[in-house]
């Protein structure tokens, strides 16, 4: 038996497939004109003419606190550059809590081999500062090559490992000794409420501990403003930054594209935290 449809049920059926149409074709188009929400995940890029990198944030923290102890020490970039290539074999520029026997810290030093106390090996200040000391003795340190003069402080097993990571530390030494502008860009979520005391901006504990790694937080020289705000960038999230400003450019957490944007405040012998 054959069905037959009124004229004005057919027309209605017809209504709803255009229709139907329509609404597709309206959202196909509406999704290709949004731009999807990006995830904001905690995280820094670093980008130099040297090359660029990925760092999470205790590794910005941490490369951060060895530029500046560094220049606290008015050590050469070639210091630095040999830091960091010991710290990324031995702990990922992590400040680790554990190791072989009883290594501890960024450069995994050992309490046993007179390093010092388990505790202020924790702390990658006192730590990068016992490196330092102990680089600084190795004869012609600047000119010999980079492996040669790790393994001099480290007297680690396989002090031929350090090599490699040479390319990698030229782009973080460029970025946190302040010589590459705006070379360190982080990101992290911002809080969905209403933020509580603690997460609030901390900009003079922020300060108390940039003077414990670099000394005089005065800016100088416009090498070290830049280093000064790398720091801030790298310690941002920890001491409730949401901001940082200098020379006419600033970095702000909720720019969550990339980069320093122009309309900072354009001091040139402060940085601005807030």
């Amino acid at each position: 038996m054959r069905l037959r449809y009124s004229r004005g049920v057919l027309t209605i059926a017809a209504i709803v497939v255009v229709l139907a149409v329509a609404i597709t074709v309206g959202l196909i188009t509406l999704l290709r004109t949004v731009t999807p929400l990006r995830e904001v995940v905690a995280g820094c890029t670093v980008r130099t003419p040297e090359g660029d990198l990925d760092l999470d944030v205790e590794q910005a923290q941490v490369s951060a606190t060895i530029a500046a102890v560094a220049a606290r020490r008015k050590l050469p970039e070639r210091a630095v550059v040999i830091a960091y290539a010991t710290a990324l074999q031995e702990s990922k520029l992590s400040n680790l809590d554990y190791g072989d026997r009883d290594s501890l810290g960024v450069f995994q030093q050992r309490p046993s081999q007179g390093w010092g106390k388990p505790k202020q090996l924790m702390d990658p200040v006192y730590a990068t500062n016992k490196f330092f000391a102990a680089l600084v003795k190795v004869k012609n340190y600047r000119k010999i090559p980079l492996a040669e003069a790790a393994q001099e402080v480290q007297r680690s097993a396989g002090g031929y490992a350090y090599a490699p990571h040479e390319p990698d530390a030229k782009i973080l030494a460029a970025a946190f000794t302040g010589r590459v502008p705006r070379a360190l860009h982080c990101t992290f979520p911002e809080p969905t409420a209403t933020p509580s005391p603690a997460a609030r901006p901390r900009t003079d504990e922020a300060r108390r501990q940039l003077a414990r790694a670099l000394g005089s937080t005065a800016i100088t020289t416009e090498k070290r403003g830049w280093l000064v705000a790398a720091w801030s960038v790298a310690h941002a999230q920890k001491y409730g930054l949401r901001r940082v400003d200098y020379r006419g450019v600033s970095w702000r957490v909720e720019e969550v594209s990339d980069g320093w944007k122009p309309g900072g405040k354009s001091s040139t012998t402060e940085v601005v935290l807030s």
